[in-house]
C-alpha cells in the first residue's frame, strides 16, 4: 500500500507542487488548507506523515500540533516561511517531528519524509537499538560502537547523546531536549557544554566538524542523527 500524506497548506500553489511531487514519489496525498480540516483528516483519513504549515487561516500550526499529539502519534513535518529559531523549537517542541524551511529543495523534503516514515514515526515503533553507517556499526545495548575493525570508546555523557539522537534517527532532537535530559533542567540554555560535547563525540567516530554526515546540525535549533538510505 502506498503511504498517504496529508498536506496543510493554504497556499494553492504550494499545495499543486506538492501534490504532484509527491504522486511523482508514489505516495497519496490528502489535502486541507485550514487548521480544522488538517484535524479532522488526520484523524478520519490517518495520514502516515502530516506536511503542516504554520500559517493557517484560522488556527495556528503549532495549535495544530499541539491537538493532533492529543490523539495521533503521525510523524508531523512543518513546512513554513517562518525562520524564526523561537518558532522551530515552539513547534518541535510540542511534537513535531521535523522542520522544514520555505522555499525548500523537493528531493531533500522527499528524503525527510521517507525518513520520517523509516525511523520510529508509526505508533509503536521500537527505537533504534542497532544499526551502521558511514562504516561505523552502532549496537547501542551493549554500549559498542565499532569503527575501522576496533571499538570505540565513549564517555557516559557521550552516550547517551548518541542514544537520544538514534531513537530519534532522522528526527530533530532540540537543544533544549538533549540539555535537559543529560545535564538537567537548570542547563537547558547552556548551548555551549552541548557544542563542546557533540565535538567530541564527532571526533570520536571521525566526524569532519565542518562538513558532519552522521551528527548533523539544525542551525540554532538542535541536531539530527543521519543514516544511510
Amino acid at each position: 500500500m502506498k503511504a498517504c500524506v496529508l498536506v496543510v497548506d493554504d497556499e494553492a500553489t504550494i499545495q499543486d507542487v506538492l501534490e504532484t511531487a509527491l504522486t511523482a514519489a508514489g505516495f497519496e496525498t490528502v489535502t486541507a488548507r485550514n487548521g480544522w480540516q488538517a484535524l479532522q483528516l488526520a484523524s478520519i483519513a490517518a495520514p502516515d506523515v502530516i506536511l503542516l504549515d504554520l500559517g493557517l487561516p484560522d488556527l495556528d500550526g503549532k495549535t495544530v500540533i499541539s491537538e493532533i499529539r492529543h490523539f495521533a502519534r503521525t510523524p508531523i513535518i512543518v513546512l513554513s516561511g517562518r525562520d524564526q529559531e523561537g518558532e522551530k523549537i515552539a513547534a518541535l517542541d510540542l511534537g513535531a517531528d521535523d522542520y522544514v524551511q520555505k522555499p525548500f529543495v523537493t528531493g531533500e523534503l522527499m528524503a525527510r519524509i521517507r525518513a520520517a516514515l523509516r525511523h520510529g514515526g508509526q505508533t509503536g515503533a521500537r527505537p533504534l537499538t542497532q544499526f551502521g553507517t558511514r562504516g561505523l556499526f552502532f549496537d547501542l545495548p551493549r554500549r559498542r560502537i565499532q569503527g575501522s575493525g576496533s571499538e570505540i570508546k565513549l564517555t557516559p555523557k557521550e552516550f547517551l547523546l548518541l542514544s537520544m539522537l538514534a531513537a530519534n534517527a532522522g528526527r530533530i532532537v532540540t537543544n533544549r531536549q538533549i540539555l535537559s535530559a543529560i545535564w538537567g533542567p537548570s542547563r537547558a540554555n547552556d548551548k555551549q557544554i552541548l557544542r563542546v560535547l557533540i565535538g567530541q563525540l564527532r571526533a570520536k567516530i571521525g566526524e569532519d566538524a565542518a562538513d558532519p554526515k552522521i551528527i548533523v546540525t539544525e542551525p540554532g535549533v538542535g541536531y539530527r542523527l543521519r543514516l544511510d538510505d
